[in-house]
């Protein structure tokens, strides 16, 4: 997949709804004198091309190139101010921003009476929604009002404030720390996975306890424990302790049940820990409850309560299909998941200026072990090549690695001994070189290096042996991660029991079933 440069301009033009557009050229037009606008030709122009190209806007006569730039800065300038108007934006945070800025105008102007009794309002609308840092500004911007507005009440009203801008700082410097911990924790997820050794299950755990500030959870209000359950959720999964990410992705969640108002306050946070609630259970292969979330998820989502717009539609795409394809892992039913293929390919090019590449490739890597399933492996091969010959993908080191340990088992089903030698050596090198060559790994290139040495009537055998090595490392702390992204054992059992990998895992899932 190349990395294709593109305006952002453009990309914010062609982001724009045909509701959007429409109230973008109300707006302009607003003033006679804007009809004919540079910027207002300009968009028009842009609205209509397909790609990109400096060369169409000057051959238009619209702008000189010299001056291009200023007007496309302008333009820019003015979608975003149309943007804002619109009522589709107009979320909580918007209108406590407003409302601050109205604030800050009667200030200016002198109206200071004005002023306090807007912001006294608002700032009860921040707290009431858990917006802190917008409610610390106002209380400041209060205090700066009081040393000018002087009434009888200034001591009392001094006190008040200093109270209230003291317990919010305290709250926002908590918030702060926690966030903070949970972003690097995610880093290190993107950048090298699970932990791997001791080495680093030490160095983690460290980084955990050292950067975890002290708090009483009583003392915790929402988006506090928001973050304090993201800071815990994403060290349980470098951990490879499923069971606690489970306890922590479920808090994150029920936090939102519990006030449900939030839901629609914090819709993309309501969507993530959903998500990781669902991968936890995935990983603990808890079907049952996996599919009740995934439906609660889904009727939630798709009510008219729940905010719509890009990010969000982009977010649900990808979360609700990256889990409908885990739940046919779960229950092994890959056949009846094909359907999903061309919804996600579909969504991928719809949705593509708001999806990462990392994400594209978890559900290029699903759709691939879909079809490794159904025993479809030349599909395996063509999607995971997608992965592969991605040159630009600098996260998730595991994912890459897998997917080409994937490749080559693929490889060997589908007859192509033709490119097996070349597979192994190149996936040789490549794990070397990301130092990510693990016990699972070692045995499955091991095993296919010697292939050829091996007779037909033999192969069962060296089957039976590989799958006994297997099944030592599939509790080790950190060698059963190999098993997270590719189900080895299930693919060795149906060799040995000679039936489909589906029927396998369908059987395991069915003995599972809670």
């Amino acid at each position: 997949m190349t990395n294709v440069h593109k305006d952002a301009l453009f990309v914010l033009v062609k982001s724009l709804s045909k509701s959007e557009k429409r109230q973008f050229k109300l707006y302009v037009g607003r003033l006679g004198v804007n009809s004919d606008a540079k910027f207002l030709a300009l968009f028009n122009l842009l609205d209509k091309i397909k790609v990109y190209k400096e060369k169409i806007i000057l051959d238009s006569g619209i702008v000189k190139k010299e001056q291009l730039s200023n007007l496309k800065a302008h333009l820019y300038k003015q979608i975003l101010v149309s943007l804002r108007l619109n009522p589709v934006n107009q979320n909580i945070r918007v209108q406590i921003r407003e409302q601050l800025d109205f604030a800050t105008i009667l200030y200016q102007k002198g109206l200071y009476k004005q002023s306090l009794k807007i912001l006294d309002k608002v700032k009860t609308t921040a707290i009431d929604n858990e917006e802190k840092n917008i409610a610390y500004e106002i209380v400041e911007l209060e205090k700066i009002i009081e040393t000018q507005y002087i009434t009888r009440s200034i001591p009392d009203r001094a006190n008040e404030l200093a109270v209230q801008a003291k317990r919010l700082s305290e709250q926002n410097v908590i918030t702060s720390k926690l966030s903070n911990l949970s972003m690097q924790l995610y880093s290190m997820m993107l950048k090298v996975g699970y932990v791997k050794n001791d080495e680093s299950h030490q160095m983690v755990e460290e980084y955990f306890e050292k950067h975890l500030p002290k708090y009483k959870i009583e003392d915790l209000g929402f988006r506090e424990k928001l973050w304090l359950y993201k800071a815990h959720l994403w060290h349980s999964f470098l951990m490879q302790d499923f069971l606690s990410c489970y306890k922590y992705a479920n808090k994150w969640v029920a936090l939102f049940y519990e006030q449900k108002e939030m839901i629609y306050l914090n819709p993309v946070f309501f969507l993530k820990g959903n998500h990781y609630l669902l991968e936890s259970l995935f990983y603990v292969k808890y079907s049952s409850q996996f599919k009740q979330t995934l439906d609660k998820l889904v009727t939630i989502v798709e009510s008219k309560a729940f905010p719509k717009n890009d990010n969000i539609n982009s977010l649900a795409f990808l979360y609700i299909n990256a889990n409908r394809l885990n739940l046919h892992f779960l229950e092994g039913t890959f056949e009846k998941g094909l359907y999903l293929v061309k919804i996600v390919e579909y969504g991928i090019n719809k949705h593509k200026d708001r999806i990462d590449a990392h994400h594209v490739m978890v559900l290029y890597y699903k759709i691939a072990c879909l079809y490794f399933g159904i025993g479809d492996n030349k599909s395996c091969i063509e999607y995971l090549k997608k992965i592969i010959e991605n040159k630009n993908l600098k996260m998730r080191e595991d994912l890459m690695c897998f997917a080409r340990v994937l490749s080559l088992v693929a490889h060997y089903e589908a007859g192509m001994d033709y490119h097996l030698e070349v597979q192994l050596k190149s996936t040789y090198k490549f794990l070397l070189k990301m130092n990510d060559m693990h016990a699972v790994q070692k045995e499955m290139i091991k095993f296919l290096r010697n292939l050829g040495n091996i007779y037909p009537h033999e192969l069962r055998d060296e089957f039976l042996k590989l799958y006994k090595e297997l099944k030592k490392y599939e509790d080790h702390p950190y060698e059963k991660r190999a098993f997270l992204y590719l189900d080895i054992i299930s693919w060795l059992e149906s060799h040995l029991e000679d039936k489909p990998v589906s029927q396998i895992i369908r059987e395991k899932a069915l003995a599972l079933k809670r």
